[in-house]
């Protein structure tokens, strides 16, 4: 598999989401600090990239009135490779 190369901001929003039970996107914004809609492109990017999931189950992107109650999730196939990620070498 290809190294994954994450943006600062990325590895940010990766950061704060518990990869073991998920995070509601409003704990999102308390430990990132990153404006609502930054981190909800941010989130959706990541989304359409297969890294992370969301529950309730979301085919396209998440809407900023259903952010804040959205559970999102490390997609379980990438955890490894994600926490590797963040190590510097």
């Amino acid at each position: 598999m290809k190294e994954l190369k994450l943006s600062g901001r990325e590895s940010s929003v990766l950061r704060a989401i518990d990869f073991a039970t998920g995070t509601i996107g409003a704990e999102i914004l308390v430990k990132t600090r990153i404006d609502a809609q930054d981190a909800l492109d941010i989130l959706n990017s990541l989304l359409d990239a297969g890294y992370l999931e969301t529950n309730p189950p979301q085919q396209n992107h998440v809407e900023l009135k259903a952010f804040y109650h959205t559970l999102w999730e490390v997609n379980p196939a990438y955890a490894h490779d994600l926490k590797k990620s963040f190590v510097r070498n």
